[in-house]
């Protein structure tokens, strides 16, 4: 199947060529004609299947239609709910390559920056907007957001709105929609929370299952280090000094231990940049946009913030440390291996990290292929000669000691007296 074959305006054909797209995503195949149908859809998938495709090319058509017959335009018809900033902007460039020639008009809005130039785009008026939860409540309350004409919600990576705490705010946004609305809810896991968040934005929906292990096993080349923490970061170093010019992607668990990693690559002479929650949205921006653009070759991020990188041609997926999350992982590969490309996720597993890994190899139903043997391996071997040597040095010591104590003994003869006679004293007191 094509794209003209999903009865596409020619606009949005025009457009998707211009981007080389030829062939629908499973998720696009499917999802698609049911959104141009009207029906409120449940998406199950993971970053990497073409999801943003799959929900605003039909928004788009939609929204076309709409402007042909009807002049009442400039308005906020669509809205699209997102975690991140750098998502959201993500979900903003896609919108607009494929909406080029159609005149239809999108902002985007977030937080951790001055809300003015983002009040002046809502002014000049926008069919599509694109925010995270937290600005969107804020100019909701000003009254710089309206939600009257809009027709069209959709909220993406809901999963991930629950683990940053968004929960509230989301259930703030659904209760303030239109009852009439044609609602899309797309996350990559469906636990107790998310199931019960889909039927309060859902009406009669029809659900897009895209399966992790699509994305996983068939596209990305996977390999397992095993390495103990402390060599971590030289092989880290080791690997990206064999790999010079390729862009990659190193997964820290923490915003502490991804400055850290980004001051250990600077100290090898490699260049790289941190991108995570801590970081201004200036920095962020800076940092990502160099990354894009081939200026920076490596860039170290943490889960949260790496939600929105969507780079071309991203060479290197690297999981410094392994995620407690088995689902995470097949986020974090999925970076890599994108639409119809191939890639590599290498992952680093220490002594503590093995349980995470069967979970991870359980999730995907395959075995992470163990990459060869290194110079920097597991620390176990030097541990072992290192206990081996404190007895001998107990011993030594105690030789050492023998003399110190008989020199000692009578001081110590006479002060064991003097406790005897103590403690005889005392027992005395006590009868």
């Amino acid at each position: 199947m094509n794209f003209k074959e999903l009865g596409l305006a020619q606009p949005i054909l025009k457009a998707l060529d211009a981007e080389g797209y030829t062939t629908p995503t499973p998720i696009q195949e499917q999802a698609i004609p049911i959104l141009l149908k009207g029906k409120d859809l449940l998406g199950v998938a993971q970053t990497g299947t073409g999801k943003t495709a799959a929900f605003s090319i039909p928004i788009i058509q939609l929204l076309l239609e709409q402007k042909e017959a009807s002049t009442s335009y400039k308005k906020v018809k669509a809205l699209i709910v997102t975690p991140t900033r750098e998502l959201a902007l993500q979900i903003g460039e896609s919108i607009t390559a494929y909406s080029r020639f159609t005149g239809l008009r999108n902002t985007v809005i977030f937080g951790g920056v001055k809300q003015g130039k983002q009040v002046k785009a809502l002014e000049k008026g926008v069919e599509i907007l694109i925010a995270t939860p937290g600005r969107l409540l804020d100019l909701m309350g000003q009254g710089f957001v309206s939600f009257k004409d809009l027709e069209y919600v959709v909220l993406d990576e809901a999963d991930q709105m629950l683990d940053m705490g968004f929960i509230h705010d989301i259930k703030k946004i659904i209760a303030a929609l239109p009852p009439k609305r044609q609602s899309l809810f797309f996350s990559a896991t469906m636990p107790k929370d998310i199931v019960e968040l889909s039927k309060k934005m859902l009406g009669d929906f029809e659900r897009v299952t895209i399966k992790p292990q699509q994305a996983t096993a068939e596209r990305v080349e996977q390999g397992v280090y095993y390495v103990s923490k402390r060599n971590k970061t030289r092989l880290l170093i080791h690997l990206l000094k064999e790999r010079p010019k390729d862009s990659t992607l190193v997964f820290s668990r923490t915003k502490h231990g991804a400055n850290k990693i980004v001051k250990k690559l600077d100290q090898a002479g490699i260049k790289a940049a941190a991108i995570h929650g801590n970081k201004s949205q200036t920095a962020r921006q800076k940092a990502l946009g160099a990354f894009k653009e081939g200026k920076l070759k490596v860039l170290v991020a943490t889960d949260i913030a790496a939600r929105g990188i969507d780079v071309e041609e991203l060479a290197l997926v690297i999981n410094f440390d392994l995620p407690n999350v088995p689902e995470t992982y097949v986020h974090r590969i999925g970076r890599t291996g994108r639409a119809s490309a191939s890639g590599i996720a290498l992952s680093f597993c220490d002594k503590d990290e093995r349980p995470y890994l069967k979970d991870i190899e359980m999730l995907i139903k395959q075995r992470v292929p163990l990459m060869p043997e290194h110079q920097f391996v597991d620390d176990e071997p030097e541990q072992e000669k290192a206990s081996e040597k404190k007895p001998a040095n107990k011993t030594n010591s105690a030789k050492k000691g023998q003399g110190h104590r008989r020199r000692n003994s009578n001081y110590r003869g006479r002060n064991k007296n003097r406790r005897n006679r103590r403690q005889g004293g005392n027992s005395k007191d006590k009868n």
